[in-house]
């Protein structure tokens, strides 16, 4: 039997290039498995569905090899795991030398599949470490130049004080202060207890001053 995997990494990005190329293989919709998941593991829901369904002989089609995965150590894990102990073949429509059914003799074929497999994982596993080693340093040189990251810190409005009085006096509620501030409920509580950690700490630096008066 043939199925056909799918995978996309988010909701937003379009499955139809994938579910054109299994139409084409023949692949009929109730022998497609669809994941919206990121490839860093395998624990997905369509792929644990599929994998139910897998018998010695089946066959799996997939568009890339980096529809199967990104990580460079679980892709080969897992194309062991299929290959070699489910006996399942793995075509790859992108890429024909990873197909592990190559036209030469069988365990010819495996091998070209291995080693072609290993070279490209190995290859994408860097291509990611060198991203991430391009934004932290694109992050260095921005904080060089003063750019700042993460969200901005809330301005507190002209009336914060005369409501955290208000509040602190139980004359009004947290509900009825964070609406007046135009704020979250959890914004006005961590406010509200920073605004009480800056007095206290008033409060200590003008009794250390009159005792050294």
């Amino acid at each position: 039997m043939k199925y056909g995997y799918i995978r996309v990494s988010t909701r937003e990005q379009n499955i139809d290039r994938q579910l054109t190329a299994m139409r084409q293989e023949g692949i009929k919709e109730e022998f497609l498995f669809i994941d919206q998941s990121s490839g860093k593991n395998f624990n997905r829901k369509g792929y644990k569905r599929m994998l139910k369904r897998l018998e010695k002989g089946d066959e799996i089609v997939i568009k890339s090899i980096d529809r199967l995965g990104r990580n460079y150590d679980e892709i080969i894990k897992q194309w062991n795991y299929l290959v070699k102990e489910k006996n399942i073949d793995i075509m790859v429509l992108d890429f024909p030398l990873l197909n592990t059914n190559l036209k030469i003799d069988n365990i010819t074929g495996k091998f070209i599949s291995d080693l072609c497999l290993q070279v490209l994982s190995y290859v994408a596993q860097v291509e990611r470490e060198n991203i991430k080693q391009r934004q932290l340093e694109g992050i260095i040189e921005a904080k060089k130049k003063g750019v700042k990251f993460g969200r901005p810190i809330k301005r507190r409005p002209p009336n914060f004080d005369h409501i955290m009085k208000q509040l602190e006096a139980s004359e009004i509620t947290l509900q009825i202060a964070s609406e007046k501030l135009g704020i979250s409920k959890s914004t006005c509580y961590r406010w509200m207890r920073a605004r009480k950690s800056d007095v206290i700490a008033q409060i200590g630096k003008t009794n250390t001053k009159c005792k050294e008066k």
